[in-house]
């Protein structure tokens, strides 16, 4: 059984999202609901849900500023943060940083069946791991190998947190803690890293133009392949082609 407690603001989205929960084939139950963060803090106390959904925005307390509120109230909960396209940016920072995943506005059942069934492995992964820690170990670092050869092999394509967590079963959250904590550097900083290399490379070509080979790296703005070249190289694109 997952214990869910739902805070947004809109209640369209709390009947909404347990409408969707009632559908999958999941065995979970809402012990409560808040429209405000503050509330939202205080239940969540004494709940003690395996599972909290927050809005990003919310009177109160936001759902950014609710995840930092609920280790302290409720450490064993996991964070999945309820987002709108305005505010994607964030969600994204917040799965990187504490949340266990995010949902973007308006929810969809197969986004959420992912979510929910992340959570159901992670509690069959730790009860497994209490009874034998080292299986639990070896198949966290068969997974993680398989993550970052997909990530080398595909990194000039449009590949995503999102892409990779639906592809292995496994939370956003807990993905971007594994790749942080092997690579020692977070997933987006990785691709930038392997992409501006292979961009070097190819600067010595002189008969393609910087456009391209930004498309060819996997950044269709070349833009922000130059900002993010500079912000790696210390130089942009131009002047590094021109000191080779």
């Amino acid at each position: 059984m997952i214990n869910v407690y739902i805070a947004d603001d809109e209640v369209w989205i709390i009947l909404g999202l347990k409408k969707l929960l009632d559908k999958l084939n999941i065995d979970a139950r809402v012990v409560g609901t808040a429209n405000n963060g503050l509330t939202a803090k205080e239940e969540i106390a004494r709940f003690k849900p395996d599972v909290v959904f927050a809005d990003i925005r919310m009177p109160g307390l936001s759902g950014l500023e609710l995840l930092q509120e609920i280790p302290d109230v409720s450490p064993d909960s996991k964070v999945v943060i309820i987002s709108g396209y305005a505010e994607f940016a964030y969600a994204q920072e917040a799965v990187q940083h504490h949340a266990y995943d995010y949902l973007l506005k308006p929810i969809k059942e197969e986004e959420l069946s992912r979510v929910m069934t992340a959570i159901l492995n992670d509690q069959s992964e730790d009860g497994a791991g209490n009874e034998d820690g080292e299986g639990a170990y070896d198949f966290d670092n068969k997974l993680i190998d398989n993550v970052i050869s997909d990530i080398r092999e595909h990194y000039m394509e449009d590949i995503s947190l999102t892409s990779l967590s639906s592809k292995y079963n496994i939370s956003m959250g807990h993905l971007s803690k594994m790749i942080k904590e092997n690579l020692k550097v977070n997933f987006s900083d990785y691709i930038a890293s392997l992409r501006i290399q292979r961009a070097k490379e190819l600067l010595r070509d002189d008969s393609m133009s910087i456009q391209e080979i930004a498309e060819i790296v996997g950044y269709n703005d070349y833009f922000y392949f130059t900002k993010v070249f500079k912000k790696i190289e210390g130089i942009s694109p131009s002047k590094y082609r021109k000191s080779i």
